[in-house]
């Protein structure tokens, strides 16, 4: 993938793949269809097999000594995503499949793409499997993590929601802003008990509750409107758009300060007008601009900036061009205030 395949805003150039959805149409729940194979083992190279142990044993000595650890949860392995189309009309369709994984594999390989192979060749995990063809379509390995991403924003007042995660999560991207919430796919809390499908708007639901306090009695307008592939540390997100119709930032901030389920993980939240030209002007002028943001985030908020302005023009696919304008302005003003403070100093 060359930087022209990434998602690009200003003069900000993400490792963010859009793989599927342009934010001007969603992708309904009933055109969603995840199947999960329980039976499929999860192959692993020897030597990520090897760094797996490694990180087990690590864990498993620091719980014993009561220090910070990294916990095993089951997750899934994402073996493709696929989209598709109805035959009549043409609306966006989406196939996953997704077969058993759990946390020590994400850690094996994902933060393992550029750890040099043992076998004398130089290789790694990235030039051996990910940079020889397409990244959307890699082994299943390297994709133990689907993150469902959620671009929020209230209702009556009308403000887009980020959230900056703290230096309590683990991962790479630690006091970078993201999406308002977001959350892996995981067995324990997204497989249904009744042998049903895998629902990823239901996934949606639990971040919104869990990072947000936004319950499930709450009134949401939820719309799925694409997946996007971060290239830099390969994985999948879905991107979401939640309208909280009945929020204001007032009442997410009383409720917030009530408790919180996974208040740890975010360690500030910025509400901002939801209009294209005050968002674009926010994700743009975030300081130190190429680590202010986690890979993906820009590109979700781009789409819901686009969903909101074909909805203002009434479900017209141009309503993207007024967020394309917008982003424009914002570019101008960012570099007027360069050029006045370049003047004053």
């Amino acid at each position: 993938m060359s930087y022209q395949d990434t998602f690009t805003i200003g003069s900000l150039v993400t490792d963010c793949l859009i793989f599927e959805g342009d934010g001007t149409r969603p992708i309904h729940e009933e055109n969603v269809h995840v199947f999960y194979d329980p039976d499929v083992v999860l192959w692993l190279p020897e030597e990520v097999q090897r760094w797996r142990r490694e990180i087990e044993e690590q864990e498993a000595a620091k719980q014993a000594a009561g220090d910070n650890y990294r916990w095993n949860n089951p997750r899934f392995a994402v073996k493709s995503v696929t989209p598709r189309r109805t035959s009549h009309s043409e609306e966006p369709v989406a196939h996953l499949h997704l077969v058993n994984a759990d946390y020590y594999d994400f850690l094996a390989t994902t933060t393992n793409l550029d750890r040099r192979l043992e076998d004398g060749s130089g290789a790694t995990l990235r030039s051996r499997y990910l940079d020889i063809g397409d990244p959307a379509e890699a082994e299943a390995f390297l994709s133990c993590s689907f993150g469902v991403n959620v671009a929020a924003e209230t209702g009556p007042d009308q403000k887009m929601i980020f959230a900056r995660r703290s230096g309590k999560v683990d991962g790479v991207n630690v006091h970078r802003w993201n999406s308002s919430a977001n959350e892996g796919l995981a067995r324990i809390h997204d497989l249904p008990a009744d042998g049903s499908r895998i629902s990823l708007h239901a996934a949606a639901r639990r971040a919104l509750k869990e990072e947000m306090a936004v319950q499930f009695e709450d009134n949401v307008e939820l719309e799925l409107l694409g997946f996007g592939l971060d290239l830099k540390n390969h994985q999948w997100a879905a991107f979401f758009r939640a309208v909280l119709l009945d929020l204001t930032e007032d009442d997410l901030r009383h409720r917030w300060a009530k408790g919180i389920e996974d208040r740890w993980e975010h360690e500030a939240h910025a509400f901002v007008p939801a209009t294209a030209d005050d968002v674009c002007d926010f994700i743009l002028g975030r300081p130190n601009l190429e680590s202010a943001w986690t890979p993906c985030a820009p590109a979700l908020f781009y789409l819901a900036l686009v969903r909101r302005a074909v909805l203002a023009r009434g479900g017209d696919p141009s309503g993207r061009l007024d967020v394309d304008a917008a982003e424009r302005r914002a570019m101008s003003r960012l570099a007027n205030a360069e050029s006045t403070a370049v003047a004053g100093s």
